[in-house]
């Protein structure tokens, strides 16, 4: 591991499936009511964890996700054209936010510095208009013990749909991983309003019915 456990606040999941089950888990137990501009959500307390393992032939993924939507969700991240129903494209503010390709930007950060703590881009800009402010508001990359490891910050999330934010996000790390020559270590993960919708929770009773081992 590139830091030792000692970070007691930090919830350690082994794989996104596992990372995706817990975070409905938490949202399902703690949360209260809440309103949303897309309807009635459950909204819970902030949560900081670290993903070890992303891939997409996860086995809970395999058995419980929707793999009709991780192309779709993919596609956020890769193209620089907004992609409907988003109302914003990660792949533009990742490689030409205001006329910066930022992971370029990390890429020459950290070979030229490979100690820093500075290699942060920001995903928002001042005085957006509401609707086009992304959930993921940032990524923070550093090397330690060998490894790259990545911070996403999102500012709200919807837990039912978390994984396929996750997938696309860890291709992202392994790019900057490989023009660094270096190994991907974990995604750590800070999410401000975790969430569901009412609309999905009957589908998340029924996945969490389904893992009774979620804690």
């Amino acid at each position: 591991m590139p830091y030792p456990d000692i970070d007691a606040g930090i919830r350690r999941l082994k794989s996104c499936g596992e990372a995706w089950a817990w975070l409905m888990a938490h949202v399902w137990a703690t949360g209260m009511p809440a309103e949303d501009d897309r309807g009635a959500v459950i909204e819970a307390a902030p949560v900081l964890f670290e993903i070890d393992d992303v891939r997409g032939d996860d086995p809970l993924l395999a058995v419980h996700g929707d793999a009709r939507q991780v192309p779709l969700y993919a596609s956020k991240f890769t193209t620089q054209r907004v992609v409907a129903p988003f109302k914003y494209s990660y792949g533009a503010r990742l490689r030409g936010h205001q006329g910066v390709d930022q992971l370029a930007w990390v890429v020459d950060l950290l070979r030229t510095r490979p100690y820093s703590k500075s290699g942060w881009i920001s995903l928002t800009a001042p005085g957006e208009v509401p609707d086009a402010v992304p959930c993921l508001t940032g990524l923070a990359f550093r090397l330690r013990g060998g490894h790259l490891v990545m911070t996403a910050a999102f500012r709200s999330q919807n837990a039912y749909t978390s994984y396929l934010n996750y997938l696309p996000l860890r291709d992202v790390q392994r790019e900057v991983a490989r023009d660094l020559r270096t190994a991907c270590g974990p995604m750590r993960v800070f999410v401000d309003v975790p969430h569901v919708y009412v609309a999905d929770a009957a589908k998340v009773a029924t996945i969490l019915h389904a893992m009774p081992h979620v804690a």
